[in-house]
């Protein structure tokens, strides 16, 4: 079994309590808007990561995939920023993980879980902030929602 910490979004700010998630997790997925090389060098300390490039994510994310597919512990996963850019014909996945809107969305389409963790990053309009935490094991898995507290990391907006 693994434990998968998954978040987008982050927008230059990795507060405590998603380190700590972190570093509690064996494997961290992103799902971009990075925005700064430091938030990805902090994930990797952590453990092995997967990241793929944000619309916010300029020149020095060029390296950066635009879409990534990895299996963890018999799980398929699909990584890409924006769900507009999930291809049609996408098959051979079990969990698309997808960011951009800031919003935590969990749905399963064709037996296909759609997640997009939130943002734990900086905060946008009056949002929550959020990012999952799941558990895989023989290509089974169980998400759970991770609630951010507000803090003064960001003013306590």
């Amino acid at each position: 079994m693994k434990r998968i910490a998954i978040l987008s979004d982050t927008h230059g700010l990795l507060r405590d309590e998603v380190r700590e998630r972190l570093a509690g997790a064996d494997v961290i997925l992103h799902g971009g808007d990075v925005d700064t090389p430091g938030i990805i060098e902090a994930m990797r300390e952590l453990g092995e990561t997967y990241v793929v490039r944000g619309n916010n994510d300029k020149e020095w994310a060029g390296d950066l995939p635009q879409d990534l597919s990895v299996t963890i512990e018999g799980v398929r996963f699909f990584l890409v920023h924006k769900k507009k850019d999930v291809p049609q014909d996408l098959k051979d996945v079990d969990v698309v993980v997808y960011g951009h809107s800031h919003r935590y969305r969990e749905e399963t389409v064709n037996g296909v879980l759609w997640l997009n963790p939130g943002s734990c990053g900086r905060r946008r309009f009056d949002l929550e902030l959020t990012m999952c935490v799941m558990e895989a094991d023989q290509g089974k898995y169980r998400v759970e929602k991770v609630l951010i507290p507000r803090d003064s990391a960001d003013g306590g907006r």
